[in-house]
């Protein structure tokens, strides 16, 4: 069964630096149309951060644009979320999300990066 599995969240403190990554097992980073990360803070709906597609194409989120950076390993099988100039805002839980086909997503279980002023 293809599982996500984050590693990686913590505590920081606002204007720090924290990476997050996911490693999928059964199948391989490269094998996925899309990959990227998401996030969801208590009491709010879940929002894209970063994408990054097969081809190396990223996107970012306004907020995340400018101090996030989303990359994958395929070799090392997992895709990373490195964030600087964190701040309050950007505590939430963080989900690994894997887009197989347009009818095969996976999710990872999240987590958690708190960001403490």
């Amino acid at each position: 069964q293809v599982q996500l599995l984050e590693f990686g969240g913590g505590l920081q403190y606002t204007g720090g630096f924290l990476t997050v990554t996911c490693s999928a097992s059964f199948k391989k980073i490269s094998e996925f149309v899309v990959m990227g990360w998401y996030r969801q803070a208590a009491g709010k709906q879940r929002e894209m951060v970063a994408v990054i597609s097969s081809d190396g194409t990223t996107t970012y989120s306004a907020s995340a644009k400018g101090r996030f950076t989303i990359s994958k390993d395929n070799a090392k099988n997992v895709v990373s979320l490195q964030m600087a100039s964190l701040k309050p805002e950007d505590t939430a839980t963080y989900y690994c999300y894997g887009k197989f086909t347009n009818i095969e997503e996976y999710w990872g279980q999240g987590t958690q990066v708190t960001v403490s002023s």
